[in-house]
């Protein structure tokens, strides 16, 4: 039987709309679920280059006997190849350094760096900010 040349063949306006709706919908959960992983990823990224810094201040310590005054000694003397980026401000220059106690027995002796902490103030996902950790 041959086709009404007057009826055309394809999809009608609702049943285009309902795909378009469906794909919407699958890529809005894939996009959310993306960036929750590149977040989980860059505060695992965080934790390990704190991790790497901290470590680095400690031999410090343990080489030299004292903290050093800034960062900039751990490159220059091959504790740490090169200083790592800060993924959540995404700069080398935004980590803060918080200085060691000073001792009551030496009050006038210099004070080192003891701790490095992220610049960014945003919170993770545990609720803690980035600074605190």
């Amino acid at each position: 039987m041959p086709l009404d040349p007057s009826r055309q063949r394809g999809f009608t306006l609702i049943e285009l709309i309902v795909v378009m709706t469906i794909l919407a919908l699958l890529a809005t959960v894939g996009l959310a679920g993306y960036r929750h992983k590149t977040l989980v990823a860059r505060e695992a990224v965080l934790k390990e280059n704190l991790f790497q810094l901290n470590h680095a201040l400690e031999q410090y310590r343990a080489d030299r006997g004292k903290y050093p005054s800034s960062l900039a000694p751990l490159k220059e003397l091959g504790y740490l190849r090169d200083m790592p980026m800060d993924p959540m401000t995404q700069s080398r220059d935004t980590w803060q350094t918080e200085l060691e106690p000073p001792d009551p027995d030496n009050p006038d002796a210099e004070l080192g760096v003891f701790r490095v902490r992220s610049g960014s103030t945003d919170k993770g996902e545990n609720g803690i900010p980035y600074n605190e950790w």
